[in-house]
């Protein structure tokens, strides 16, 4: 009776706890619906340009997001394709190479630079900067590739982890199978592990997508500026949405630039949404596909 008891009292507490997540949930994206939902439109987007002209490039957008969009998408691509090598390959060598008190060091490595705050690793970029252009006297500035290299650094933990966690799950049959029937142990990895654990590590890549896009301490020490427009090479100031959302809300000079602060939310919201939206959808697909593969027999 006593653990019946008790196993009812963790039920209920779970499930109050999930409620009042839920209801803040809620709670928040009602409020950001209620006040970006009715400047979200194509003049917050592109402002008193032509939607066509400024997408095909023939005509500035001064006054909109169009251009912290296209930030923050060329962000996101350039630091992801900067972490995702980086990040697979030391995450393949944690878990296949590395053992005993390299592995443990190597790990608490990953762990604590995966809780150093965000802030942290914006001043690293700036810190680098600065060197730079002191020391090696290099014409370079907060820019697109300093923000991009600082948010791959800041990513890179969180992929590494991930595709340890994807190799590790593979089951001992399936991981002895291939050197079983012949295989190196560099086949066996391209060819069988990796396969494998792909949809682990697409979930870990396109997770690591939405933490480039929202982050907004080191892209404001790194390079991030407002009305920069649209940049013009790597090594140029630009705009992102999370930047834009912090500067509507703190530089506001009335109720409507704080609504497009509210709206700039609502778009990044959406993106973000839609990145762990295609994240599962991968993994679903991924899933299927290796489950349709193993039950296949010629």
């Amino acid at each position: 009776m006593k653990e019946k008891g008790l196993d009812r009292l963790l039920v209920f507490y779970a499930w109050t706890a999930a409620l009042v997540l839920l209801l803040a949930v809620l709670a928040v994206f009602g409020f950001l619906l209620q006040r970006g939902l009715p400047v979200l439109n194509l003049k917050l987007i592109f402002g008193n340009a032509d939607p066509l002209a400024a997408l095909g490039g023939r005509q500035p957008v001064f006054d909109g997001l169009y251009p912290a969009i296209v930030g923050t998408l060329m962000l996101v691509v350039l630091a992801v394709t900067l972490a995702v090598p980086v990040g697979l390959g030391a995450g393949i060598y944690l878990a296949e190479y590395s053992r005993g008190r390299q592995r443990a060091l190597l790990g608490l490595f990953f762990d604590i630079l995966a809780g150093t705050p965000s802030i942290i690793v914006g001043l690293f970029g700036l810190t680098i900067t600065i060197f730079l252009h002191r020391c090696l006297s290099a014409q370079i500035q907060p820019c697109l590739l300093i923000s991009a290299l600082s948010l791959a650094f800041l990513v890179l933990p969180y992929l590494a982890r991930t595709t340890q966690a994807a190799l590790e799950e593979i089951e001992p049959a399936v991981r002895l199978t291939a050197p079983a029937l012949g295989a190196s142990r560099r086949q066996n990895l391209f060819l069988v592990l990796l396969p494998q654990a792909l949809p682990g590590i697409g979930s870990g890549i396109l997770l690591a997508i939405g933490r480039c896009a929202e982050d907004t301490a080191v892209i404001m020490l790194t390079g991030a500026v407002a009305a920069a427009g649209l940049p013009r090479s790597l090594l140029d100031h630009y705009e992102a949405l999370p930047f834009s959302i912090y500067y509507y809300s703190s530089q506001y000079a009335n109720p409507e630039e704080l609504q497009r602060g509210y709206g700039a939310a609502l778009i990044l919201l959406a993106t973000c949404a839609l990145l762990f939206i295609l994240a599962f959808v991968l993994r679903q697909l991924l899933t299927r596909s290796r489950g349709i593969a193993a039950g296949w027999r010629p």
